[in-house]
Order: structure tokens, then sequence, then C-alpha cells
């Protein structure tokens, strides 16, 4: 098992699966994400223009690298349909070697 890698996760969501799959597609093209699982749909809640607001929404789930992060947010802004997208990424702290080499290998 390798440990403290420089591979994250990243958390985005979309308003919709075809914007999920459009940013996805986008990004694999680019190779600045390995893969993506696309959970549809998620029930959000939040804050946003001073009040509590829900919504039915995608959650994109992408493995990639620290060293990558600023492209793929780049990348995310400019195909979302949203003022502010959330694009979180966390990171990856262990993982089985094979994983691991394989996302090494398919990354820009």
């Amino acid at each position: 098992m390798a440990m403290n890698t420089d591979f994250i996760l990243v958390l985005v969501t979309t308003a919709s699966k075809e914007e999920a799959e459009k940013i996805v597609q986008k990004l694999l093209e680019g190779k600045l994400i390995a893969c993506a699982n696309i959970i549809n749909p998620v029930t959000s809640r939040f804050y946003w223009s001073g009040k509590i607001d829900c919504a039915e929404e995608c959650l994109v789930v992408m493995k990639s690298r620290i060293d990558l992060f600023g492209a793929l947010v780049e990348c995310v802004k400019g195909l979302h349909s949203y003022e502010v997208p959330e694009v979180l990424a966390l990171p990856i702290v262990a993982g089985s070697e094979a994983y691991l080499g394989w996302l090494g290998s398919v990354l820009k």
C-alpha cells in the first residue's frame, strides 16, 4: 500500500447529468483526471443569496493529482453553468500500489 501520495479526489456538483458528462469528457480528454464517478441524483441543501435553498444535482467524484488541480478548476469553470461551482480537492493519503500506479500512468 502506497502512503502520502500526490493524488486527490475532486468533488464537483452539477445541475444535470448531461453537464456532468460534458465536464468529465473534457477532463478525461485533457488527461486532467484518470476517472470519474457520476452520482445522480443527490439532494443538496445550501445557503445562497442569503437564504437556505435546495436543489437536485449530480455529484462527480474524480481522481487526479494535486499539480493538475489548477488546470482542472479552470476547465470546470469554463464548462459549468453555476456562478460559483463547487470544486473541492481532498488528499488521497493511501491506496493500493496497483491503482495508484494506474492513476499515474494515465494522467498528464
